[in-house]
C-alpha cells in the first residue's frame, strides 16, 4: 500500500475543501486535497447557479405571461422544455468547467482521488491504495439531498434536486416534498415553465424565515399562485404507470392520491460526515454525529482536525463554505496557535418571487437573546409607490433593532428586490450601525429602498417608546 505523509490533508475539493486547500498552502505547509467525486462544487453542479439558470428561464416566460397588466399585449407564450434544459445544462457545464479547470491548475502530486476514512487522528485510508500520514485535517465532505428510504423505495423518479438539471426536457407534472428554499425555488419555477407542480409542507414554514408576521405574508403570497399544502405530510409513494402515485395526508387525517411524473424531496441535506470513520478520531460528537467544534476558528475541540462548510451543518450556503474554508486552512497552518477568523453577518437569500430574505439575527434567535429588549418595525409592500410602478407589490419587512442602544439588529422580509434590501440591511448590521444612523442615509425617490425608509421610521418609533416591561416577543419559540 502507498504511504503519503503531508502537513495538512483536506478532504473534499468543494468550495470549503478548496478554499481550505489554497490556505493551507498559502501559509507554507505541505498541503494534500482529497477527493472521492467528481470534481465541481455543489454550487456550480447542482445548487445555486443551474437552479438560478432554471428560475431565469421560469421569470422570462413569467413576464410574458404579467405584461397584460401593463396593458403590453404579449403573443401565444411557447415553452420549449428541450431548449430551457439544454440551456441550464450547457451553462451549467460551464460554470462547472471553471472549477475544474482550477482544480488542474493544482499541482499533480497535492491531489488524492478516493474515499478517506480516519483510522486515528494522524492517519487517513484512501479506498485500499493508500494510507495518509499528516499532522493537521480539514473535513470539508459536504452534504447530500436528504430522500427517505421509504421513497426511493418508489424507484427511479423519486429524485433530489440534483438530478433536476439533468433532464433533457421538463415533465408534465412533479411532486415537491418540502416548503424550504430549495422546494420554493425550483417548484415556482418548474410552475412557471408550465409543469404542473404541488408543494407539500409538514407545518407551515417557508423558507428561512422565522417571524410569524411575515410568514402569514409569505404563504399568503404563494397561495395565489402555487398549489402548496401546508400541514401536509406524504405519506406513501408507489410506481404508477409512467410516474407515481403520491399519497399525502393532512392535518386532519384525510388522505389523497394523485399522479406526478416525478417526486422531488426537497426536505433537506446531510452533512456527509457519517463514513469517515469520526470515531477513531477521539472527537466529540453531537448528536447528529457532527465534530463539535468553535465557530470562529473551525478547529473540533482542541484538535489539530478542523471542519467547514456544508459538513459542518451551520449555514449551507457558498459564501459561508468559502468562509469556513479559508478559517480552517489558514489555522490548520498554523496549528496550534489558532486564531478566530472573520465571520460575517448572516445573510440568506431564497430566489423565489417575492424574494425572501434574511440578514442579521432574526425573529426567533432574538425572541431567545433578547426577549423583551428589542423593537419591531415594519413596512408593507402593497403600497409602496415603486413596488407598485413594478407590480411587484406583495410582501412585507420587519425590521429589528434593541432598546436603549437603537442598534440596528436584523431583518426578515418577503417582497420585491430583497436579494438587494438584504445586503444593504446586512452590510447594516455587521458596520454596527444604529437605526438613527441608518434614517440619515440617502434614499433616492423612487425606489424600493424607500420602504425601508419606511421600516426604519416605523422602527424609531418603537424604540422611543420602549416598553416598561414586555417587548414584542408575546411568544419566544419558534415560529410554526
Amino acid at each position: 500500500m502507498k504511504i503519503i505523509r503531508t502537513e495538512v490533508a483536506v478532504i473534499g475539493a468543494g468550495t470549503a475543501g478548496m478554499t481550505g486547500y489554497r490556505a493551507a498552502k498559502a501559509g507554507g505547509k505541505r498541503t494534500l486535497l482529497i477527493e472521492s467525486n467528481v470534481y465541481g462544487t455543489t454550487c456550480a453542479r447542482v445548487g445555486c447557479m443551474p437552479s438560478k439558470l432554471l428560475i431565469s428561464a421560469a421569470d422570462a416566460a413569467h413576464m410574458l405571461q404579467a405584461a397584460s397588466g401593463f396593458g403590453v399585449h404579449a403573443g401565444e407564450v411557447r415553452i420549449d422544455g428541450k431548449a430551457v434544459m439544454a440551456r441550464v445544462r450547457s451553462e451549467r457545464d460551464r460554470f462547472v468547467g471553471f472549477v475544474v479547470e482550477s482544480v488542474d491548475g493544482y499541482p499533480a502530486e497535492d491531489k488524492l482521488h478516493g474515499h478517506a476514512r480516519f483510522l486515528s487522528p494522524t492517519q487517513l485510508q484512501i479506498d485500499a491504495h493508500t494510507l495518509v500520514e499528516a499532522e493537521r485535517f480539514v473535513i470539508a465532505t459536504g452534504s447530500t439531498p436528504i430522500v427517505p428510504d421509504e421513497w426511493r423505495a418508489a424507484g427511479e423518479r423519486v429524485i433530489s434536486s440534483d438530478a433536476v438539471f439533468d433532464w433533457d426536457d421538463l415533465p408534465a407534472s412533479v411532486a415537491v416534498a418540502g416548503t424550504g428554499v430549495i422546494g420554493l425555488e425550483l417548484g415556482q419555477a418548474l410552475h412557471r415553465l408550465g409543469v404542473r407542480v404541488t408543494i407539500f409542507g409538514r407545518g407551515g414554514s417557508v423558507a428561512q424565515l422565522s417571524d410569524p408576521a411575515v410568514l402569514d405574508v409569505a404563504r399568503g403570497a404563494l397561495l395565489e399562485e402555487l398549489d402548496v399544502r401546508f400541514k401536509t405530510k406524504v405519506v406513501n409513494v408507489a410506481p404508477q404507470g409512467d410516474g407515481l402515485a403520491v399519497t399525502s395526508e393532512d392535518a386532519n387525517g384525510d388522505q389523497h392520491t394523485e399522479h406526478f411524473s416525478y417526486l422531488l424531496s426537497a426536505v433537506g441535506r446531510r452533512p456527509n460526515v457519517h463514513q469517515l470513520g469520526l470515531e477513531n478520531t477521539g472527537l466529540k460528537r453531537d448528536h447528529h454525529g457532527i465534530p463539535v467544534y468553535d465557530k470562529q476558528t473551525m478547529q473540533c475541540g482542541d484538535s489539530a482536525i478542523f471542519i467547514a462548510g456544508d459538513a459542518n451543518d451551520e449555514r449551507p450556503q457558498l459564501p459561508e463554505a468559502a468562509d469556513h474554508g479559508r478559517i480552517a486552512g489558514e489555522n490548520a497552518a498554523r496549528y496550534p496557535d489558532v486564531k478566530p477568523g472573520l465571520r460575517r453577518t448572516p445573510l440568506a437569500i431564497t430566489f423565489s418571487e417575492p424574494q425572501i430574505a434574511t440578514m442579521g439575527s432574526g425573529y426567533s434567535a432574538l425572541c431567545v437573546t433578547h426577549a423583551g429588549r428589542f423593537a419591531v418595525g415594519q413596512v408593507s409592500f402593497h403600497n409602496q409607490g415603486r413596488s407598485r410602478v413594478m407590480l411587484q407589490n406583495k410582501g412585507l419587512l420587519r425590521v429589528y433593532a434593541e432598546y436603549h442602544t437603537g442598534r440596528f439588529l436584523g431583518a426578515e422580509m418577503i417582497g420585491p428586490r430583497a436579494e438587494n434590501l438584504g445586503h444593504l440591511l446586512a452590510w447594516a448590521v455587521q458596520a454596527g450601525l444604529t437605526v438613527a444612523a441608518m434614517l440619515d442615509m440617502p434614499f433616492y425617490h423612487p425606489v424600493v429602498e424607500e420602504g425601508v425608509r419606511t421600516a426604519l421610521r416605523d422602527l424609531a418609533h418603537h424604540l422611543e417608546n420602549a416598553p416598561a416591561h414586555d417587548g414584542p416577543c408575546v411568544d419566544c419559540t419558534p415560529a410554526p
